[in-house]
């Protein structure tokens, strides 16, 4: 069962009153139900960036056979992650987090595309070394490794890093 959370915040307050131990179950209760609603919102808004990413890194990689940029894969790679942040800020800023403090635009968007910069780093060091070092290529191997691996280690690190420092907890008076 879902609640408001101003229903939820006044439980909290109210259980002030009670016991230690049940006073400490509610507070977990709680965090952990906000952290559930957070990630399935976060996973669907995901679902929608990753439906772009992978759409564009396909069609600049192999659009017509060759894409017009085959031989340069973390181009392309880095190419459909900025249009995919693009969707995922406006889709995490205005549901995901909508509940979470405002701390005005010209913060929050520099800090979410620094952090997805990394989420990139992340998924590009996965490509590269699938690239480069262990000299798998095509399509298999670089979807493998850029929008499987790369793409749930970078999604681990978004939504830590966004709850933390981009979309932070509102105090509760």
């Amino acid at each position: 069962m879902s609640y408001p959370c101003w229903v939820l915040d006044t439980a909290i307050r109210r259980s002030e009153r009670a016991p230690a131990p049940v006073r400490a179950a509610f507070r977990l209760w709680y965090q952990l139900h906000q952290l559930i609603r957070e990630s399935v919102k976060f996973a669907t808004v995901g679902s929608f960036g990753f439906v772009v990413d992978i759409a564009i890194f396909n069609a600049l990689m192999y659009s017509g056979g060759e894409g017009p940029l085959h031989d340069k894969p973390l181009t392309a790679k880095t190419i459909s992650v900025v249009l995919a942040t693009l969707v995922t800020y406006t889709g995490n800023r205005h549901w995901t987090f909508r509940h979470r403090a405002r701390t005005g635009v010209a913060r929050e968007y520099p800090l979410f595309f620094l952090l997805n910069g990394v989420g990139l780093a992340i998924a590009l060091g996965c490509l590269a070394v699938s690239r480069y070092v262990l000299d798998l290529s095509g399509p298999i191997a670089d979807n493998i490794a850029a929008n499987v691996v790369g793409l749930a280690l970078g999604t681990l690190f978004r939504f830590w890093s966004y709850r933390r420092w981009v979309f932070p907890e509102p105090a509760i008076p």
